[in-house]
């Protein structure tokens, strides 16, 4: 909805021109005047009655209308008082002129017509049948005027009652005219107003379209782009006149290709730093023209969506399987406590009952993060020493990785650093991480080397996982931590999903960093320490 005035409103610069243009035709009127007077072009119209009036007429008309334009060309005053002014020095010139002139007398009247119906433009109704009546109590003064000088050439009195009721006819329907031209001024001013404001609104929506909307020429120019599509490009400034071709040979050709045949080729397209997959959709912006919008819809949104709806999904069925999963747990832990009591087991398998016990305790604590982490629980964050904690977990995990899958070392600082986050859930995003360093991280016919580091980065504890394998593609990078994203057709792709939403919970950060010299590192960055905390 738009607001409009209750009262048509002419606009100022409008009625401005329209002034000053009345202004220049009274310098018109004056300047021909004086031609009818001083040259000897007034012989054609006849001797004047009084040459010395006519001559004082002019010199001071012609003075008096160059006044009235300069003061036409100042936009401060008020504009009817310009017009009411200007009216009584036309109908007083006029006046004196049909006396002086009486042959030019008719041509004279219907100059101050003109006048009079001018300067109803910037005049009330009432203003301006007043000078009317002013115009005709004139011509008649004059009238009477030449009538008691016997020398005058006296016209006929119908003529006079002729003009008179001219100038009243003349401003009653210039000012009908005049409203109706203004009506339609503001009118059109109204409907303007508002269909900028809805280009406006449209491009604003357009702009902000999370779908990229290009439109691109008959010679395979961008004309417009919208924010989406300047961000799926990667531009920080405009797209309009580059070539398609240049920015995207494909999605030029498959336009090509749509263009020629009608057909559009639905597979995606990947753009962006993170290879977002595009689907690009055509269509022509008239019936018959050359002009085309090419949408680039997002179809990697559509997965997202599909995989929030998957893993909510899973968090209610891994809530139904947790009490399937916890009880073979607690009989297997149950069985391993009574072994672990029996005097007739020998140390050495008394060594396997303790490693199970832990990995019965692991598993246990796996299912309830996995669990915590379907229900959006909060983590229970504690402030200990990363390196002692790291060092515990080399120790443990050794005892339970063989030696052929690779070596596992610490590195980093040696002092200790403190850092807040749920030991259970660091432990398993350590976990998440080394495996997946075993299973990827290695050269072909080598065993991994892996290494974990506590070190401090920017103010901020952090811990390194890296590998001195093949390192991760640059075509692979941007989609880690995605959930269901694996390059292994044995894996679930959701280890590394998991690892970054305990991060997460835990105020952390996990962030892949490629490893110049070959390899790759996971890099878990904990919040700042807790003062309330420190000792």
């Amino acid at each position: 909805m738009f607001a409009t005035p209750t009262r048509p409103v002419y606009t100022n610069r409008v009625l401005r021109r329209e002034l000053h243009l009345f202004a220049l035709y009274r310098i018109l009127e004056a300047s021909l005047l004086a031609l009818m007077v001083f040259s000897p072009a007034g012989a054609l119209i006849g001797e004047p009655h009084d040459a010395m009036l006519a001559r004082a007429v002019c010199i001071g008309y012609l003075p008096a209308s160059l006044a009235l334009f300069h003061w036409a060309r100042r936009s401060h005053t008020s504009m009817s008082e310009q017009a009411l002014i200007g009216a009584l020095i036309d109908i007083a010139v006029a006046a004196l002129a049909v006396h002086a002139l009486p042959t030019a007398g008719p041509g004279v009247a219907l100059m101050l017509l003109v006048n009079l119906g001018a300067a109803t433009l910037f005049l009330r109704l009432r203003l301006g049948l007043f000078t009317a009546a002013v115009a005709a109590l004139a011509m008649l003064a004059e009238y009477v005027w030449s009538y008691l000088d016997e020398s005058s050439v006296q016209g006929p009195l119908a003529e006079v009652l002729m003009f008179t009721v001219s100038f009243f006819a003349i401003v009653t329907l210039t000012d009908l005219l005049g409203r109706r031209l203004r009506e339609s001024q503001a009118l059109a001013e109204r409907r303007g107003q508002e269909a900028e404001s809805l280009a406006g609104v449209n491009e604003l929506i357009i702009r902000r379209m999370r779908t990229g909307v290009l439109m691109v020429d008959g010679t395979r120019h961008i004309r417009l782009a919208n924010e989406a599509a300047l961000q799926l490009f990667g531009h920080a400034e405009r797209l309009e006149g580059h070539a398609l071709s240049e920015l995207s040979p494909e999605l030029a050709s498959r336009l090509e290709h749509w263009l020629r045949s009608g057909d559009s080729d639905d597979a995606p397209l990947l753009y962006g730093a993170e290879q977002l997959e595009i689907q690009p959709r055509f269509a022509r912006l008239l019936a018959e023209g050359n002009t085309v919008l090419v949408f680039l819809d997002d179809a990697s949104l559509v997965s997202r969506r599909a995989e929030s709806l998957t893993l909510s999904a899973m968090g209610r069925f891994s809530a139904s399987l947790a009490h399937e999963i916890r009880n073979p747990l607690a009989a297997i832990s149950y069985s391993v406590q009574l072994l672990e009591e029996s005097k007739a087991l020998p140390d050495s398998d008394r060594r396997l009952v303790q490693i199970i016990h832990q990995q019965c305790q692991r598993t246990n604590g796996i299912v309830e993060s996995v669990l915590g982490l379907a229900r959006r629980e909060r983590a229970i964050t504690e402030q200990f020493d990363l390196v002692d904690f790291v060092r515990r977990f080399i120790d443990e995990y050794r005892q339970i990785m063989p030696d052929e899958n690779g070596a596992l070392r610490s590195g980093g600082r040696e002092r200790p650093l403190p850092g807040l986050f749920d030991r259970k859930h660091l432990h398993q995003v350590l976990t998440i991480l080394v495996q997946n360093a075993i299973n990827y991280g290695r050269m072909p016919g080598e065993s991994a080397r892996i290494t974990l580091a506590v070190e401090q980065r920017d103010g901020r504890p952090a811990i390194e996982v890296s590998d001195r394998g093949p390192g991760v593609p640059d075509a692979v990078a941007p989609q880690l931590g995605r959930p269901f994203f694996t390059t292994s057709e044995h894996g679930t792709g959701l280890g590394l999903y998991i690892a970054r939403e305990l991060c997460r919970a835990n105020g952390a950060s996990l962030d892949y960093v490629p490893v110049p010299g070959g390899g790759a590192c996971f890099r878990i960055v904990l919040s700042g320490r807790n003062p309330l905390l420190s000792t």
